[in-house]
């Protein structure tokens, strides 16, 4: 039987796999938006900017939730095409053993170092009792939340993408019931925002648990969940561009925030306002980021089987119809960041005018290049999933880790608190600049003709 990746249209066989993609990193993103507008509405400025300053431990979780689950998918779709499907099991099953242990580490390490975290991660004296209580409690949930990232990643590439889906809306329901309920019912604050957040987490990962006895494309038995350090190896050279971009994004939100808290305290805004605004705005653009990643992912299965088996036309194919998708959602993004900065930021609560300045100006000027902001994902993501990880790994540092952080130290000196805005678009620029011409040169290396 010939496996539709294969020999479906490629127009066709996009949107089956994006869309399903698309919808639940939008619902992921929603975990977090939810919580931040519920708690902007009923605890405040401060604690939206807790809630900034706990970002980066969900990216953590979400890095190493890619590493495994898209590392796995890629490796498993590619062994598929070449015919070698007793490798491909053991490497799905590697995936989601890993899964779990990964989570119940970050989640034992959370609560042993919860406070220096907070920290470290640019929590001010008003923001901390908040941060501490927000990030106590959801770091319980960090191991099902790993394993949900991760293992929609196989059940997607297992060619069950709308299962993949119903199983992030359906925590992502539960979580944005929840909220309301606690926080003004109950009266809970910040820590029902965090409990709601739990809660959809868990069932997410039982839905997802509950579909590996159930893999369709091959057998899984209970030995093939013990990890293999071949096949691990193999995961993580895969999954590692993923995992970098968001240990990126991790790093560059820890530095923002603490130049932000320095440069901030010399200003006119002081330092919570800037913590808050740059909260809201991270989140927002994950909205645009989760439709762009949701491409990329689910044009994963069709770069890795085609390149496995050699149909490299079908390969162009599909970057030149997920370039396309991704590029109008970026344009269509930076219309709206540019029209409605005020609008936006008031979706996450009041404020002084001072806080709507800050906001206005950080939403035009630092996301300026948004419409650029489609090509870099998705061609890191193109590199990785036809097995060439050192590429994609190139590609998931340039933008946070080689430009942003730096420019984002070096131009407040000479600007003050304005270099961290202006940092931004020179970054998405160069990253933009770098990942048209990689893909580019690759397409013209790669051979031409497909195998019949």
């Amino acid at each position: 039987m010939e496996n539709p990746l294969g020999t479906q249209p490629v127009s066709k066989l996009l949107p089956k796999f994006a869309i399903p993609a698309i919808i639940s990193m939008l619902v992921s993103a929603l975990y977090n938006i939810v919580d931040q507008i519920f708690i902007g509405q009923g605890v405040g400025m401060y604690g939206n900017a807790a809630t900034n300053v706990a970002f980066p431990l969900t990216t953590l979780a979400t890095s190493l939730g890619l590493l495994l689950g898209i590392g796995g998918a890629s490796n498993f779709n590619l062994e598929m095409g070449r015919g070698n499907e007793e490798k491909a099991k053991k490497i799905a099953g590697t995936a989601f053993g890993s899964q779990l242990i990964a989570g119940i580490a970050v989640c034992i390490l959370v609560r042993l170092f919860l406070k220096p975290m907070i920290l470290a991660f640019g929590a001010t004296p008003e923001v901390l009792d908040y941060a501490v209580t927000y990030v106590g409690i959801t770091s319980f949930g960090m191991p099902f939340y790993i394993l949900t990232i991760g293992s929609n990643h196989m059940v997607r590439a297992d060619g069950s993408p709308t299962y993949s889906m119903i199983s992030m809306v359906t925590g992502a329901l539960v979580n944005t019931i929840l909220d309301p309920l606690f926080i003004f019912q109950f009266h809970m604050g910040i820590a029902g925002a965090a409990w709601a957040t739990v809660i959809g987490q868990v069932l997410s990962a039982v839905m997802v648990f509950c579909y590996w006895p159930r893999f369709k494309t091959v057998k899984l038995h209970i030995k093939d969940f013990i990890p293999q350090g071949k096949h691990l190896a193999s995961i993580a050279a895969l999954g590692a561009a993923a995992c970098f971009n968001q240990l990126a994004m991790m790093a560059t939100q820890i530095v923002m925030n603490n130049v932000l808290r320095s440069y901030g305290a010399d200003s006119v805004y002081g330092s919570d306002i800037p913590l808050a605004v740059v909260g809201i705005v991270a989140k927002v653009n994950m909205v645009f980021m989760a439709i762009v990643i949701g491409i990329a992912q689910g044009s994963q299965p069709i770069f890795g089987f085609n390149y496995g088996a050699e149909q490299y036309q079908r390969v162009r194919t599909t970057y030149r119809y997920a370039g396309a998708a991704a590029t109008a959602v970026a344009i269509v993004s930076f219309l709206g960041f540019q029209i409605f900065p005020r609008q936006i930021t008031s979706l996450f609560g009041s404020g002084e005018e001072l806080y709507y300045q800050f906001s206005i100006q950080y939403f035009r000027i630092f996301m300026f290049f948004t419409f650029l902001n489609g090509i870099q994902p998705l061609t890191a993501n193109f590199f990785t999933s036809i097995g060439k990880s050192t590429r994609g790994i190139l590609l998931s540092m340039t933008r946070q880790l080689i430009f942003l952080i730096p420019l984002v130290v070096i131009f407040p000196i000479f600007m003050g608190i304005d270099g961290v805005i202006y940092a931004g678009p020179v970054a998405d620029a160069a990253a933009g600049i770098l990942a048209v011409y990689m893909v580019r040169r690759e397409f013209r290396q790669m051979p031409r003709e497909a195998v019949q």
